[in-house]
C-alpha cells in the first residue's frame, strides 16, 4: 500500500493573525483562542486517524517561539510553509509529498466536523483513486487528498470564494484524474458560521475558557 502524509496547513493561533473573519463576533483573542482550539482538535483528530505520518505546515515558521506556547505531540512533523498565497502554498507540499513516495491529505483547521472516519475514508480511496475531495458549504474544501501532482490543481483558483471546490473539480477531470466526492462539510470562518460549532464549543466561547482536548 502507498502510504499516506496528511499534512495540515496552519496559523499561529496569535489575535490579529487567525481567524480574523470572526474577530467582529468573538474579538482579536477570542477569534484566537478558537483558532488554538481548533488546530489542537484537526491535530488530536489527525493523529487518532492513524493512516500515516501527521505534518503541521506552519505561518509564521516553526522555528518562530509562538509555536513553542503549544502542546503539540512530538509524533507531528514540521514544516514551513514559505512565502505566497494559499494556492502556492499547497502546491510546494502536495508537490513535495507525492515526489516523496506518498499520497497526501492536505486539510486546514476550519472544519471541526471534518473526523477521524472521513480522514481513514480518503486514505482508503487514495490507494484506489488519484484524488479524494471533501467539500464544504461555503464552496471550499476541508479536505483535498492526492496520489500525485499537477500545478493546475492550485494555480488561478479564486481562493476564499465559493468556486474553489467547483474549479477543482474541474481540473481533476481535465486531468482525467479519478476522484472520490462527497457530502458537503462546514466551515468556520464567518460569525454566521459559528452555529455549526458543537456546543461544548459555544460554552467555552461564551465563557472564555477553551480546555485542549
Amino acid at each position: 500500500m502507498k502510504p499516506v502524509r496528511i499534512v495540515i496547513i496552519a496559523k499561529a493561533p496569535q489575535p490579529g493573525l487567525a481567524k480574523t473573519r470572526l474577530i467582529p463576533a468573538l474579538g482579536a483573542q477570542g477569534a484566537a483562542d478558537l483558532a488554538r482550539h481548533m488546530l489542537i482538535h484537526t491535530l488530536d483528530k489527525a493523529l487518532a486517524a492513524n493512516i500515516g505520518t501527521v505534518e503541521l505546515c506552519v505561518t509564521p515558521a516553526p522555528s518562530d517561539p509562538v509555536w513553542q506556547t503549544l502542546s503539540i505531540p512530538d509524533a507531528v512533523h514540521w514544516s514551513d510553509q514559505c512565502d505566497g498565497d494559499l494556492g502556492e502554498r499547497m502546491a510546494r507540499a502536495a508537490q513535495r509529498v507525492t515526489n516523496g513516495g506518498e499520497s497526501v491529505v492536505l486539510i486546514g483547521t476550519d472544519c471541526p466536523e471534518l473526523s477521524v472516519d472521513h480522514l481513514r475514508q480518503a486514505g482508503n480511496e487514495l490507494q484506489r483513486a488519484d484524488a479524494s475531495l471533501f467539500p464544504t458549504a461555503d464552496g471550499g474544501y476541508a479536505l483535498l487528498g492526492l496520489n500525485r501532482f499537477d500545478p493546475s490543481m492550485f494555480t488561478d483558483i479564486a481562493w476564499s470564494t465559493d468556486t474553489v471546490a467547483f474549479q477543482t473539480l474541474c481540473r481533476l477531470g481535465r486531468l482525467g484524474w479519478t476522484v472520490e466526492s462527497h457530502a458537503k462539510l462546514h466551515d468556520i470562518d464567518e460569525p454566521a458560521d459559528l452555529k455549526w460549532l458543537p456546543n461544548t464549543w459555544l460554552d467555552a466561547i461564551s465563557t472564555n475558557s477553551f480546555i485542549e482536548q
